[in-house]
């Protein structure tokens, strides 16, 4: 269908339904903030494809939902996806499951390092990276990326020194990144990977935005960089949460390929995680894979419409504004410190402007005058949200 077909079917009022986009405004950003025009948390306004649906109605019907193995079939369909997009077909033995991403991440935290042990990520980044890893009594070592007008790239001579200063025994990959829009090239990812792989550093590589990615990028999985050199000191964590809006079905993947690594993290897991798996995420998923592809173009469509609108017409209208480069996810930055004081980016944002958005130090602490906003959404708030920049900035 065509995008005002897709609109027209698949957006979404989601006032009134307990989300926390939209009804937990409050709850982030203080009392009397439920007016805000929501563009933060990355969930989408888009209904999941209809045929995710039909298959969770289906098997709601059967009225039962007792403990459940995983059929033969989802890993097929799910080795196929990985195969077909990211040349990485995905075998059975290789693959674990989680009640999500971050979850994931904890849990290889737990199974693979010990309290005090260093783990880097590299800044500004999804700020959970943060949080689970000094949650779990870990060493937080964080390397900040380098930046240049709207654009970020690694700076590898500083996660090496980084590395070698720390100790660090784990590395947390985001890729795509968030909130720096990059898809890392295979280039990148194999100057990063050698690095790690030369002082022993397990690479947690969290690939939940994989299907989102736009102008010709190629999204490369770590464990395929450079014929999957690098896979044996690589564990993938993926989802279909965030391509196809599913986030509270509490299903996501463990991929690891190495046979000793997997025995270890078997061993933690038969301690820790007794958690079963979600049989409407298992559902959901497995038809999102079998039949969503037409979904997610349409989406994908929407999002970089979005985005060409916020870049061109915010970047006209508010002189010094800059909109960060959005090669994958649908969260781009919003560099603001050339026209707002960075100290005083909430109170242009979130009290004259009145939007609700993620901001820059929330993410790393030299990141104060950036924002993030979610264009997993409608054009109408996307073009509210920039009309009211342009309004505000043009009265000082």
């Amino acid at each position: 269908m065509d995008k005002q077909e897709f609109l027209q079917h698949y957006l979404v009022e989601r006032h009134g339904t307990d989300s926390m986009k939209w009804d937990g405004l409050e709850d982030k950003f203080g009392e009397g903030e439920k007016d805000l025009l929501a563009m933060w948390v990355a969930d989408m306004e888009f209904k999941t494809c209809d045929a995710v649906v039909e298959a969770m109605e289906k098997r709601s019907r059967h009225g039962v939902f007792g403990y459940s193995i995983v059929p033969d079939a989802y890993y097929s369909v799910f080795s196929q996806w990985m195969e077909r997009r990211y040349h990485f077909p995905v075998k059975k033995e290789w693959l674990r499951f989680s009640t999500g991403c971050v979850t994931g991440i904890s849990w290889m935290i737990h199974a693979f390092t010990n309290p005090g042990d260093a783990c880097m990520i590299l800044t500004p980044v999804y700020y959970p990276f943060h949080n689970v890893v000094t949650n779990s009594g870990r060493k937080l070592v964080k390397v900040d990326l380098c930046y240049r007008d709207g654009y970020f790239t690694m700076d590898i001579e500083a996660i090496e020194k980084a590395i070698v200063e720390n100790q660090v025994k784990m590395f947390l990959l985001c890729s795509p990144h968030n909130p720096a829009g990059r898809v890392w090239t295979e280039e990148e990812l194999d100057r990063v990977l050698a690095v790690c792989q030369k002082y022993n550093v397990l690479v947690v590589s969290d690939e939940i935005h994989q299907d989102i990615v736009f102008e010709g990028r190629k999204f490369v999985p770590a464990a395929v960089v450079c014929g999957g050199k690098y896979r044996d000191i690589v564990i993938t964590l993926n989802s279909a949460t965030k391509t196809f809006n599913l986030a509270t079905l509490i299903h996501s993947h463990i991929i690891i390929t190495n046979e000793k690594l997997m025995e270890g993290y078997d061993r933690f897991a038969s301690a820790l995680n007794r958690t079963e798996v979600s049989i409407m995420g298992m559902v959901a998923t497995m038809a999102a894979y079998q039949h969503g592809e037409a979904w997610l173009g349409n989406v994908l469509e929407v999002i970089w419409d979005n985005y060409a609108y916020l870049k061109e017409t915010l970047e006209k209208g508010l002189p010094g504004a800059k909109v960060c480069c959005m090669e994958g996810t649908y969260l781009p930055m919003v560099d603001l410190r050339a026209c707002v004081e960075p100290e005083k980016t909430q109170d242009f944002v979130q009290k004259r402007c009145r939007l609700g958005v993620d901001y820059g130090e929330w993410f790393g602490e030299k990141y104060q005058g950036f924002v993030r906003f979610n264009l997993a959404t409608a054009p109408a708030y996307v073009r509210q949200a920039v009309e009211r920049m342009i309004a505000e900035g043009k009265r000082g």
